[in-house]
């Protein structure tokens, strides 16, 4: 998105008098001269500085950690049935513990066996539910969670595919203003900030590809925010 007004971004390209092709992301309000003057900005810069920062936070031992609790936690809470169900399936054992005591104590009546009947159906019903809340919704360990996520530290990320993998499962959104990029990943676990021209350095190893039409960043006063948000 667009950090000025909001709007999309969409990518575009052009071709240099040498018959190069560039390739960027532009605002479409921008685009449409509608009133916004957001710069484009390379694509290949970008990709790579994303890419960059949310390996940085696969690869941080804490943050996971974090995540791997917080998925943990949300799973529980998901399913609010199961409970429920447990709940009432110990009150029915007890009352037909209760009802059996009373058998042997020699209490038996009528009412007492139609009771003992009601709460061995209730019983049944309740064991039924609950094991087909846990196949509609299997509960996924901690080891499975704790594998899966870090499976992405192996990913090659000079593979499209696998880049795109990795985007897809930890970002959210992207902002992008004229001197700094805001992040937002699916988890938060506090922020961090990265300057530009850090970002530059890193990206450029690669492809050597920087933001076009922006000025020489300044370690002062560019960065880029990380925020890490829980949906």
């Amino acid at each position: 998105h667009c950090g000025c007004c909001g709007a999309l971004m969409f990518g575009e390209s052009g071709t240099s008098r040498t018959g190069e092709v560039h390739r960027y992301y532009k605002c479409a309000t921008a685009k449409k001269k509608k009133g916004c003057k957001k710069k484009t900005v390379r694509k290949q810069w970008l990709e790579d500085l994303v890419v960059n920062q949310t390996m940085q936070l696969v690869k941080d031992d804490a943050a996971m950690e974090s995540i791997i609790a917080k998925v943990m936690e949300l799973q529980n809470k998901e399913n609010t049935n199961i409970p429920l169900y447990e709940k009432q399936l110990r009150d029915a054992e007890s009352g037909i513990q209760n009802m059996l005591n009373a058998i042997q104590a020699g209490i038996l009546t009528s009412s007492t066996k139609e009771r003992l009947e009601q709460l061995e159906e209730t019983k049944r019903e309740l064991e039924a539910r609950i094991a087909e809340e846990k196949l509609a919704k299997p509960k996924v360990t901690e080891e499975f969670i704790r594998f899966w996520l870090l499976r992405f530290r192996k990913l090659n990320m000079n593979q499209k595919d696998q880049r795109q993998a990795l985007v897809d499962t930890f970002i959210n959104s992207i902002y992008l203003y004229d001197d700094k990029v805001l992040i937002t990943f699916n988890y938060k676990e506090g922020t961090q900030t990265v300057t530009f021209g850090e970002a530059t350095e890193v990206a450029s190893e690669g492809n050597g590809s920087d933001l076009d039409c922006i000025p020489a960043p300044r370690k002062t006063s560019t960065h880029c925010v990380l925020v890490f948000l829980f949906i």
